[in-house]
């Protein structure tokens, strides 16, 4: 078995695209090697800015030889069709073997050295490799044939248990030299073997191991955070970042001008970590510290002092801009902001932000005037709502769009509002995505299911829908927001007069659209706009709350079951009822039950379309039918009462207590008894049986 060792040296690769050139070169190996039939175990893939790796242990020496069978025509098939096949295989009849009428063509491959293999496979896999952003260089970048790389291409490694494998890429011929690190090392680097390899670059001042650059980066920055009586603030992903920008990784600590903390602090540190990929740390208490943590490629003489110095004045430089614009920004009253809203385009269906904001606000006092979010003043909530979205315009999100809402929050406390608004400005987007805190206080509440509601329910009403897996207007993200936010904060909102509400939002502000999906036919009026608008949004909010209960473990058919009753959009009763029936289908009585349910029912489907008369009784019942009745008698109205109560597993509960009675039924009464009024009667009480468990859910939705 032989270990191989590939290495593509060119000039910086851009950190972000490191870890996606890992799998790229890993997927191009491993398909032409089983293309050629080399089988290929575990791989080792490595990356520095200069270079990406690849170490193949345990390759077979030669490819086994190959017997391959192509099946073609008939040997009685007409003269073109065998010539087409010929041609095809490049053989003549002769060499065609026929078996039981059929020809076919047989080839042997021999086997091949790997070597050989791999000389093929170097110069397809540089050629094939897809990067985000490539390009062409030198002379022979004049044609359009010429070598493409994300950066010119220097170099490459190609050994097989230490002997080169010959290949030529672009002019690039492959040896076993390569270098070390830009300024600590001089020279060329010969590699031995693929044992070697990382032993022989650090030598040469390169890691060439990227998780291990990443261990020393994580190690040392809260080493040199410790050291200065700091705390770290850990980020992975610059952790990752700039361990993709240094073959020598060497963090070191910074100090900048403490007047800089009277910006907020999210915005330093997205000024250090977006600009100039640092860390920022706190102190004991918590608070942002004017220190950073920077990452160097070298081993400084001066122990850094050189390096950290001219890392200071670029961040002052940020700084200074990042603290100009709080500055400006703080001048203008967030009202003042708004009114420039009206400049911004939201969509061209829907009108500009400064429109949207006028709904939003109207919805956001409504959903607390009327109580739907308890606890909620109208009046802050519509304050909050038409101050929503002011930061857009500011300087400092403009610079940092990342920020909007945040600094909103920030620019409305330093305004002097209350702090209830200012706590809604800052978290009305919430929740962004998966993970993400969900707002728990009123006033904000309101002002993000508003948003929410009023970007799904106008794009709804413009038919502006996520199709597959486009979703431009993350609408998919808003609707499991809005779960989040009803579920979260156990919101008795009845969704469908809620949507209702918004859809009049929508038509108030005279944005009325015609619906693209709708015929012009003069039958077609706005309120049929408006009822299916609300009815597909209802569909779509089922969908989103499958997907989200799903994570959650919850079962989709016990949702469609209930959903299927009709008439339920208050969402914190409905999965009261969903939990409360999950945990009823997993016990004995549920499961029996369920299965009696289903007997019934696919009787009655059956016997329905022949006709009889429900209201037919037996004057004289078998002792097992007469117990049903008596059970149904006693369970229906207490499961009925028990649904208007909310206590969803008291009505399970009372579901549970005709288990005994369905098992006896079915196992000593006959249905389909030969007088007609008998099995009418017995009919009826199947129907009773059924309409019973459907006060609950329609148990015809529930698999199993």
């Amino acid at each position: 078995m032989s270990d191989f060792l590939l290495e593509l040296r060119s000039e910086e690769i851009p950190a972000r695209m490191q870890a996606g050139a890992r799998a790229e070169l890993e997927k191009l190996f491993r398909g032409q090697m089983a293309a050629a039939g080399v089988a290929v175990g575990e791989l080792t893939l490595w990356s520095t800015p200069r270079r990406l790796a690849l170490i193949a242990r345990g390759l077979p020496v030669a490819t086994q030889a190959v017997r391959e069978e192509v099946k073609g025509p008939k040997a009685s098939a007409p003269e073109q069709a065998l010539a087409g096949f010929l041609r095809k295989t490049g053989l003549t009849r002769e060499q065609l073997e026929e078996r039981d009428g059929v020809l076919f063509a047989v080839t042997e491959k021999p086997g091949r050295a790997t070597a050989d293999v791999l000389a093929e496979a170097i110069p397809a896999i540089v050629r094939g490799f897809s990067w985000p952003k490539s390009q062409r260089w030198g002379a022979a970048s004049l044609s359009t044939e010429s070598l493409r790389w994300v950066r010119p291409l220097q170099g490459i490694v190609a050994l097989l248990d230490g002997v080169v494998v010959d290949c030529e890429v672009g002019g690039i011929v492959s040896g076993r030299e390569t270098v070390g690190h830009r300024f600590h090392s001089t020279g060329s680097v010969s590699v031995a073997d693929a044992a070697s390899y990382a032993d022989d670059l650090r030598a040469a001042h390169v890691l060439v191991n990227h998780e291990e650059r990443q261990d020393i980066i994580r190690a040392k920055a809260k080493e040199a955070a410790a050291a200065a009586g700091l705390r770290l603030v850990e980020d992975e992903g610059l952790v990752v970042e700039n361990a993709g920008l240094t073959e020598w990784p060497q963090p070191l600590l910074g100090r900048f001008d403490e007047a800089f903390l009277e910006v907020p602090p999210e915005v330093i540190q997205l000024t250090a970590r977006v600009n100039q990929k640092y860390f920022v740390c706190e102190d004991a208490a918590g608070k942002l510290a004017n220190a950073f943590v920077c990452t160097a490629n070298i081993d400084a003489i001066d122990g850094g002092e050189g390096i950290i110095a001219g890392n200071r004045k670029v961040l002052a430089a940020r700084l200074s801009d990042a603290r100009f614009f709080w500055q400006q920004d703080l001048k203008t009253p967030l009202a003042v902001q708004a009114e420039k809203l009206s400049r911004i385009t939201f969509h061209e269906k829907l009108g500009t932000v400064a429109d949207k904001v006028a709904r939003v606000a109207k919805l956001a006092e409504w959903l607390a005037a009327e109580g739907i979010v308890p606890g909620a003043d109208p009046a802050l909530a519509r304050q909050a709502a038409e101050l929503c979205k002011a930061d857009l315009v500011t300087e400092m999100v403009g610079e940092f769009p990342e920020l909007q809402g945040l600094m909103g929050g920030y620019y409305a406390r330093a305004e002097g509002l209350p702090d209830a608004v200012a706590d809604a400005i800052r978290d009305h987007y919430k929740p962004v995505g998966q993970g993400d805190d969900v707002p728990t206080a009123p006033v904000t509440v309101c002002v993000a299911l508003a948003d929410k509601l009023d970007t799904l329910v106008g794009f709804f009403y413009v038919a502006e829908y996520p199709t597959g897996s486009k979703d431009p207007f993350a609408l998919r993200r808003a609707a499991i927001g809005v779960l989040a936010l009803i579920t979260k904060n156990d919101l008795r909102l009845p969704l469908g007069r809620v949507i209702d509400q918004a859809v009049v939002s929508v038509i108030d502000s005279r944005l009325i659209v015609p619906r693209t999906d709708l015929n012009s036919d003069d039958n077609k009026t706005l309120a049929d706009q408006n009822s299916i608008t609300s009815i597909l949004l209802l569909e779509f909010f089922a969908d989103r709350l499958k997907v989200q209960q799903k994570e959650a473990g919850v079962r989709h058919d016990l949702i469609d079951a209930v959903f299927a009753l009709g008439g339920e959009d208050d969402l914190v009763r409905l999965l009261a009822r969903v939990h409360a029936l999950q945990a009823f289908v997993q016990t004995d009585d549920g499961k029996n039950l369920l299965a009696g349910y289903k007997r019934a029912a696919n009787i009655l489907k059956a016997e329905e379309k022949k006709g009889w008369d429900a209201n037919v009784t037996n004057p004289a019942p078998e002792p097992a039918e007469a117990a049903l009745m008596a059970a149904l008698a006693d369970a229906a109205p207490r499961a009925e009462k028990a649904v208007a109560a909310e206590d969803f597993t008291g009505a399970m509960a009372a579901l549970a207590s005709l288990r005994s009675a369905v098992d006896e039924f079915f196992n000593h009464v006959t249905v389909n008894a030969e007088d007609p009024a008998i099995r009418s009667a017995r009919l009826g009480l199947l129907s009773q049986l059924r309409a019973a468990t459907h006060k609950v859910a329609d148990f015809s939705r529930i698999e199993g």
